[in-house]
């Protein structure tokens, strides 16, 4: 069969249909149970030039790190491989791979060229003995290749779950270094997971909560450096940045873009009150939301931007509450025991995540919109700062450790609460931001 490539720029219960039965397609469904992660091969991909040698196996291990990194999948060891992959466009002998159990067989090949490499796979469905979709392609630069594996490994995970990307993405966080009673703070940037890891601001003054604007180019992000909380914005891309002006003897913090990126929702302190207000990005002309004795803070907005989910002590509680985005009644949808805080709505719009501070501990969350299904994926010390993936299946938050040596970690957990894992990072982080995926 003639294969067509298509060129492109650089608690879950899998039930596996089609290969274990009928001669269907390879598919994982995300339901409510769980059984053995989907058993993957992915042989080192094939050098198409000689300078693509060392990338090949690169790239290949990167692809294989994004996949079982979701807890959805198995990668079976070279090891045990009875048939290796020498020519892209040989054959697949697919009954030695399904001889070893693998349900799922990427193949790869790469070729250099000076500065650019071309990157082209294949998804194989093992058990039908077929090709998954149509083979793909990308074409960048040699320091670009972790962003091509990442590609890869998405197209992978979408076409077998059936879910959203999420590997080629980025996330931006605060930087931690030294002991907890002098702890120095900087803006930093990395790759989802950990790699590529760039440094936005220096460490002379404390900054607090970045967040992504929705096209991925630039960040919102508080800072102590005028001596009180000041919003601004920077630009990733020249690092250059401006302030976001607010009256004087104000406190303004806490911000997020709007879904168009046109706006900012922020907390602003006035006069010992703190109340929700938003700001035209270009005009700086802002608008109060709400105006209650209440502490009122942590505002995210809906996907379709006509909602906020804000945090408000109105109810003499720390709670969660969702009013209009052009402001008005406000409905309380958090009950449960204990304290909430930092709501931020999923991007498929169906679940809001949340921290909760109860019984001396603190969790991640998530609820529905009405305050029903509420579900604590973590336990610990302290866990906060929850950050949607761009799918809407995986959080990111931070997680200090107790004591005067306590550091603060990324880690990140999916929605059923299952496959716990720290991100890796050259030091200390906390308040991650996760990007929406590249373009």
């Amino acid at each position: 069969m003639k294969q067509m490539f298509l060129s492109i720029c650089a608690g879950l219960t899998l039930f596996l249909t089609g290969p274990l039965a009928a001669q269907e397609p390879l598919r994982i469904i995300i339901d409510e149970a769980i059984i053995e992660p989907l058993p993957v091969a992915v042989p080192t991909f094939q050098a198409e030039s000689a300078e693509a040698s060392q990338l090949a196996n690169e790239l290949a291990r990167v692809v294989a790190a994004d996949l079982t990194g979701t807890g959805l999948f198995r990668e079976i060891p070279s090891s045990a491989f009875i048939s290796t992959v020498n020519d892209f466009n040989a054959p697949v002998q697919y009954a030695d791979w399904k001889a070893i159990n693998a349900q799922a067989l990427v193949t790869g090949a790469v070729n250099v060229q000076g500065n650019n490499v071309n990157v082209k796979f294949r998804l194989h469905d093992v058990f039908s003995g077929a090709e998954l979709g149509n083979g793909l392609q990308f074409s960048g630069t040699t320091e670009g290749w972790r962003r091509m594996a990442h590609k890869v490994a998405d197209a992978v995970y979408a076409r077998i779950t059936g879910e959203g990307p999420y590997f080629d993405s980025r996330v931006v966080y605060v930087s931690e270094t030294g002991p907890k009673d002098d702890r120095k703070k900087r803006l930093a940037i990395m790759d989802y997971d950990g790699a590529n890891v760039q440094y936005l601001t220096d460490s002379n003054a404390i900054v607090l909560a970045p967040r992504f604007s929705p096209s991925g180019d630039r960040v919102l992000y508080t800072s102590y450096e005028s001596g009180f909380p000041r919003i601004y914005v920077l630009d990733i891309g020249s690092v250059q940045r401006r302030v976001l002006e607010s009256a004087e003897g104000t406190m303004s913090f806490a911000p997020r873009f709007s879904p168009s990126g046109q706006t900012v929702v922020y907390s602003l302190t006035q006069g010992g009150n703190t109340d929700i207000h938003s700001m035209d990005i270009n005009s700086g002309q802002s608008v109060r939301l709400t105006n209650t004795p209440a502490i009122e803070t942590a505002p995210s907005y809906s996907p379709d931007g006509t909602r906020i989910v804000f945090e408000s002590d109105r109810s003499g509680t720390q709670q969660l509450y969702v009013m209009p985005a052009t402001g008005g009644e406000a409905q309380r949808i958090s009950f449960g025991e204990g304290r909430y805080g930092t709501p931020v709505w999923s991007p498929r719009g169906d679940l809001v995540a949340f921290t909760k501070q109860n019984k001396g501990r603190f969790h991640i969350g998530v609820m529905r919109l009405d305050g029903s299904q509420e579900r604590l994926l973590t336990a610990s010390f302290l866990d906060e700062g929850p950050t949607w993936a761009p799918n809407g299946r995986v959080i990111m938050f931070s997680r200090e450790t107790q004591g005067a040596g306590g550091s603060s970690t990324l880690y990140s957990v999916d929605i059923s609460g299952r496959n716990l894992r720290p991100v890796s990072t050259p030091s200390g982080g906390s308040d991650p931001s996760w990007s929406p995926l590249q373009k």
